[in-house]
């Protein structure tokens, strides 16, 4: 599915776009700024200075351009037949002071909501985008998983310590994978030839990897807002694949000490894999032999049915959660799509619970006593992940309906074509081709996911955050 990128061009609806916009982020339920104390904390806060120096290793960190709060940095070397990783997390255990007025507030916000005219982060910028930030050329502390990989792949042995790190380059996706493409040498060079290996792990798992296009609000250099929809770049899914491998190997800790928190997912029952299947059916691409994992990595994503199949194949990955546990482990260990035990633990800086994987889990390999404030506050942990997870769902979805309004209002009174995406009644989920807009219509009865509809636009409300559609 190719990228695609629609503006809003008339001045009095970018006017009107903006002060939409600017009062959602300040309804947003989190408040912008932070408390004095916290802002002072977070200048002053210092992590305890590593023993261990891994200052020589050539770190580097991928990340979306223009990001400043970055997690992770990697190292990816060629070991006999295998190979050798090194993943770093950005020390964040390291600089919030338990009970503090930092803690105080990461818990009150959960994670870094992103609205289209800027972040509302999790900590204080002098932290996230500066103090503890994976930034190049500066020397930080972390906490660094080695891996030990075999010629397929498939982890061997690692472990987990906290050293000092110094990043060497910041890379961005586009860029990278265009270096790539051309057989350049650099940091990321063995990352196809890991990342594909690690697929291929994930595949003889049964995990299932859904891909469904980024749809995301940006702002242009001319201060116009515009809605960009694109498939990831084959780069992010295999930088994904080491943060997945970190996350698991988290898991293999936490569960092996008996004391942490996994990030769960049930495996589809038979009803919603015979659903899909009809659905597959009507959609002519039907699923016939494999995992659905295989049938999801075989679409062509040039096809334009591709997105009502991805569409359809959401309804496979419901029902993730936060299970945490002290003593026995919980009934249900696995996150389906992934195929195993799994934990979220890589990026401490913009979700709050990554902070107590890592000091479970940095416990446990030293051989010493998990922090009794961990301990205690770790039933908190799915609650607040829960509400600030619907936090950043209203937020995003409603971010993104109102730029969709703002771009339809030039075409109120029109006639558009849509492609319907996912039937509800007399009513379905259509994608519209330009200007790139997904929105909830009503269709004439005999209509099937993959058809395309003429649609009249009949009102679009920017400040509503809604539109209106009439066959």
């Amino acid at each position: 599915m190719p990228q695609r990128r629609s503006h809003v061009s008339s001045s009095a609806t970018r006017s009107g776009l903006a002060a939409a916009l600017a009062a959602l982020r300040e309804s947003s339920e989190v408040p912008l700024e932070f408390p004095p104390e916290a802002l002072a904390e977070a200048e002053t806060s210092t992590a305890t200075a590593p023993e261990l120096d891994l200052r020589d290793v050539p770190f580097a960190t991928l990340d979306p351009a223009g990001s400043r709060d970055l997690d992770q940095a990697f190292h990816l070397a060629r070991a006999g037949t295998g190979y050798t990783v090194r993943y770093a997390i950005a020390d964040v255990p390291g600089f919030v002071v338990p009970g503090g007025a930092v803690d105080a507030e990461a818990r009150r916000r959960g994670q870094t909501l992103y609205a289209a005219d800027g972040s509302i982060p999790l900590h204080p910028r002098a932290l996230s985008e500066d103090r503890a930030s994976l930034l190049a050329n500066v020397d930080r502390p972390a906490l660094v998983w080695t891996f030990d990989l075999d010629e397929a792949a498939s982890v061997q042995d690692f472990r987990l310590e906290r050293a000092l790190i110094r990043s060497r380059a910041q890379l961005e996706y586009v860029t990278t994978q265009q270096a790539l493409d051309r057989g350049d040498d650099g940091p990321a060079a063995l990352l196809p030839e890991i990342g594909a290996r690690r697929l291929e792990q994930e595949r003889s798992r049964g995990g299932a990897s859904l891909n469904l296009p980024d749809e995301e609000v940006v702002q242009g250099a001319d201060g116009a807002y515009s809605i960009e929809r694109r498939s990831p770049l084959p780069v992010e899914e295999w930088n994904a694949q080491l943060s997945l491998m970190t996350g698991m190997a988290a898991a293999a800790v936490m569960l092996d000490a008996g004391i942490g928190v996994l990030r769960t997912m049930p495996e589809p029952d038979d009803a919603a894999f015979t659903t899909f299947r009809h659905q597959t059916v009507a959609l002519g691409r039907p699923w016939t032999s494999g995992t659905y994992g295989e049938y999801l990595r075989q679409l062509d994503r040039a096809d334009p049915v591709t997105l009502p199949v991805l569409e359809a194949a959401a309804s496979l990955f419901r029902g993730a959660g936060y299970v945490i546990f002290d003593g026995a482990p919980p009934e249900n260990t696995v996150q389906a799509a992934i195929g195993a035990p799994y934990a979220h633990a890589t990026a401490p800086l913009r979700r709050l619970v990554d902070r107590w994987s890592l000091v479970i889990c940095l416990a446990a390999s030293s051989g010493a006593p998990v922090p009794e404030w961990a301990r205690a506050s770790l039933p908190e942990l799915p609650a607040l992940m829960q509400e600030s997870g619907q936090r950043a769902s209203r937020l995003n979805s409603t971010t993104i309906n109102t730029v969709e309004a703002a771009l339809l209002v030039p075409l109120i009174g029109t006639t558009i074509e849509a492609t319907v995406i996912e039937l509800r009644g007399e009513r379905a989920s259509v994608q519209i081709a330009d200007p790139a807009v997904t929105a909830t219509a009503p269709v004439p009865a005999d209509v099937k996911p993959g058809d395309l509809v003429r649609l009249q636009v009949v009102n679009a409300d920017i400040a509503a955050a809604e539109v209106e559609f009439a066959v």
